[in-house]
């Protein structure tokens, strides 16, 4: 196998390691399945190892498979940046850019982003889907997507953007109403406002045990429930009572005195992050390195993203 049968047989392996198929691999690639399946079958050959196991339905990588796939992306990591250096020198970026994210991030902080990325490059169509499912990247012809939680690990490149901690928040009109709580069990007394996911669970409110470890408080008489993090807020600041919320929906209420932090002594903000995420790097085209390289600087520069949890003491009823 040459150099350039070599190169294009592991293109057509990563990507359909990505992908899930050989079929899918071939339309992101613009050449048929039969090329794709050709290709992987020829790098095994020159391998002497099965990468893939096959059957009608998916595709299952081999032990060999799963280490050789990850120094091919290493291999073609360095491919790009040889290209790079050349193509960024000479090439705008240009065309269209597709990024799903949540409603909430989405609306406060990615579309205030845009209109800097598109003077900067005005090449670019950008195409957003402001949207809180889940979404499978490759499958649904995204370019970028931001997810907020417990991201988990996936043949996706992951770049941090922000820890998202939660707080408890009420409005200052709802505690002289109905009192300020000073420990968790005094919450039993008190109305909350909860988030219910699409899928119908009911976010947990997590506190800190004598023991060192966490009680899970499961809100089961809410007097609202709502399943968009941003309504959470505008509830809370309606009074309607207690709600637990990311500490960046908060900052500006929490500044202007519209809310309150409550029990940040025994509340657990929790271990959510939001991070930006896009197929691996050998496929990553200049208008999608361009739109990732300015996302980044923009939240980085985010006050309200990186607010440390000791400034929010501050603000504690």
């Amino acid at each position: 196998m040459d150099s350039a049968q070599r190169v294009r047989a592991i293109l057509s392996f990563v990507q359909a390691a990505d992908s899930g198929s050989f079929a899918a691999a071939a339309r992101t690639l613009g050449v048929s399945s039969a090329a794709v399946s050709k290709n992987v079958a020829g790098l095994e050959r020159a391998l002497g190892v099965r990468l893939m196991n096959r059957t009608t339905r998916s595709l299952t990588l081999t032990s060999e498979g799963s280490a050789f796939l990850d120094q091919a992306r290493i291999a073609l990591n360095a491919l790009d940046a040889a290209v790079d250096t050349v193509a960024a020198q000479r090439a705008a970026p240009s065309g269209r850019v597709r990024l799903s994210t949540s409603n909430a991030f989405g609306r406060s902080h990615v579309l205030p982003a845009l209109p800097d990325l598109l003077a900067r490059h005005p090449a670019l169509q950008v195409e957003v889907d402001f949207d809180d499912r889940r979404i499978d990247l490759v499958r649904d012809g995204y370019d970028l997507a931001l997810r907020g939680g417990q991201v988990a690990d996936s043949a996706l490149v992951s770049r941090a953007v922000c820890q998202l901690p939660l707080v408890l928040v009420a409005s200052p009109a709802y505690l002289a109403r109905c009192g300020t709580p000073r420990s968790p069990a005094e919450l039993a007394q008190h109305q909350f406002v909860t988030r219910r996911f699409l899928g119908g669970k009911t976010f947990a409110w997590n506190f800190r045990a004598a023991d060192g470890g966490l009680t899970a408080f499961t809100p089961s008489a809410a007097a609202l429930t709502l399943s968009a993090p941003e309504a959470l807020v505008q509830a809370a600041l309606m009074g309607v009572g207690i709600a637990q919320v990311g500490a960046y929906l908060a900052w500006p209420h929490l500044r202007t005195g519209a809310l309150r932090v409550l029990l940040p002594a025994h509340h657990h903000p929790g271990s959510f992050e939001m991070v930006l995420q896009y197929p691996h790097r050998a496929l990553l085209a200049p208008r999608v390195r361009a739109t990732v390289g300015h996302l980044l600087e923009v939240f980085a520069a985010d006050e309200a993203l990186h607010v440390p949890l000791e400034a929010l003491l501050a603000y504690t009823a």
